[in-house]
């Protein structure tokens, strides 16, 4: 039996098809739990999409069962005992408001805090109906981030929005789809096919039409670059905190 990967490149596949460059999460054995060296990855990728001429449409896919768990909770524990968070997270949060071309997504299973709130940056999402989305930062003690506290009420107004991020409630892909977090709920056997087609039909269209309509849509985003940096600055307080430190505890006691 093969080795399970154990390196950024391996936990992040990139490939490409005609106009469409697909980023996967591929850590099955942690449920795609994500490392600082993925979040690199992930943005490093985006970036290099964003940048070539010949990629017009992003797609994001995890594994059967998982699209991610959320942050790899070793590097949180590290950041609570050393102090040094590093950069990689932030980096991709600054660039998700930035990105001029679609992105299509598509989430089969558990998609978990960033794996919630990363789909609020994407044009175009999928999910199957075994798909749960939540958020369990304020039962860590943390804080929303990735802009949801601005982007979240907006979408689905404050009552669904509090149950998300504070009450920690999960979301099935129906639920999700209802309250305007998704596009649509598609079979587990249709999803990929769903989100290659989705992201093949926006890869032809005229780019510079569909980039601008997507701006304009999208409007300034000033503001939200600035709660995400407010959301980042208060994430790393509290996971500095006794609080956290306790939640943490709590919760690895529970996963043992």
């Amino acid at each position: 039996m093969s080795a399970a990967p154990d390196t950024a490149e391996q936990h992040i596949l990139v490939s490409r098809e005609g106009a469409v460059q697909t980023i996967r999460f591929n850590r099955p054995n942690k449920k795609n739990a994500i490392t600082r060296a993925m979040y690199a990855a992930l943005a490093g990728a985006l970036a290099d999409g964003e940048a070539d001429d010949a990629v017009r449409c992003h797609v994001i896919l995890g594994q059967p069962g998982a699209f991610t768990s959320g942050n790899d909770l070793a590097d949180f524990l590290a950041f609570a005992t050393t102090g040094e968070m590093g950069t990689e997270v932030l980096d991709l949060l600054r660039l998700l408001p930035k990105l001029e071309k679609p992105v299509v997504s598509g989430v089969d299973g558990l998609a978990i805090g960033i794996g919630t709130t990363l789909h609020l940056h994407c044009d175009v999402t999928f999910a199957t109906p075994r798909s749960v989305f939540k958020t369990p930062f304020v039962d860590l003690a943390l804080v929303a981030e990735a802009g949801s506290s601005m982007l979240v009420p907006a979408i689905m107004g404050h009552q669904r929005a509090f149950a998300l991020l504070a009450m920690c409630e999960d979301f099935s892909g129906q639920d999700a789809a209802d309250a305007g977090l998704i596009w649509k709920v598609v079979a587990e056997d249709k999803l990929e096919s769903a989100v290659m087609e989705a992201a093949k039909a926006l890869a032809a269209k005229p780019p510079k039409a569909l980039a601008l309509t997507k701006r304009l849509m999208k409007g300034d985003t000033k503001a939200l670059e600035a709660r995400i940096a407010e959301e980042a600055e208060l994430f790393a307080a509290q996971l500095k905190s006794d609080e956290a430190r306790q939640a943490f505890i709590a919760f690895m006691a529970r996963k043992k």
